[in-house]
């Protein structure tokens, strides 16, 4: 369908053809590689600190009944706030490097993980806890399969490496190939996080259902 697509006179500028787009992930495959690391590094780190902070808040809220009245109000204003809307400030306050586009990835990390994780072990005794482990489990695999969210949108606003940065400057230069190149690389990053995290989890809790 997209070649077809292309075939219809829309200009190479808006919907490069699939063959433009992978001879761009071929010629700019040194370029790509470096920002991509550069991405990739970011969601794995928002991905452990935002998994550790979702675990952490659903335990305090577990273990400390009142606590939960204070915490979960903050939880959920946390996820009403557009990450649009908080990135240029984490921008302004973190800086352009690393910081500000791992603290993007926390912010949309650690919902999923609290969530799930909370709702799972208030539905079990204290005798029976590590049935709540495939609730944390599927917290997790969301959160995988969102990490990279964060990061891009961190990027975009304002970074100096990253698939991101590539993306707005081939956007800048109508080098429509080499976004969808960088795209490619990051769907493709994503879908290879979830699967690395599905596989783990299944080790890990062998007693959860498929």
């Amino acid at each position: 369908v997209w070649q077809l697509l292309t075939l219809t006179g829309i200009p190479a500028f808006l919907l490069p053809s699939p063959a433009a787009a992978a001879a761009a992930l071929w010629n700019n495959r040194g370029y790509l590689a470096e920002h991509g690391l550069i991405t990739l590094s970011e969601i794995l780190t928002g991905l452990l600190l935002g998994s550790l902070l979702g675990v952490a808040l659903a335990l305090a809220m577990i273990l400390y009944p009142r606590l939960q009245r204070w915490l979960m109000p903050l939880v959920l204003t946390s996820q009403a706030i557009p990450v649009f809307a908080l990135a240029p400030l984490l921008v302004l306050w973190l800086g352009f490097g690393m910081s500000a586009k791992v603290a993007m990835a926390v912010l949309v990390i650690f919902f999923p993980v609290t969530s799930s994780f909370f709702d799972g072990l208030r539905r079990v005794s204290g005798d029976y806890l590590d049935l709540a482990l495939p609730a944390l489990g599927s917290g997790l695999r969301m959160a995988a399969a969102v990490a990279p969210i964060g990061a891009i949108i961190g990027e975009w606003v304002g970074s100096s490496g990253g698939l991101g940065y590539v993306m707005i400057n081939a956007n800048a230069r109508l080098q429509t190939d080499v976004c969808f190149a960088a795209l490619f690389i990051l769907v493709l990053m994503t879908v290879l996080l979830w699967l690395a995290a599905d596989a783990l989890l299944n080790r890990l809790i062998a007693w959860s259902p498929e």
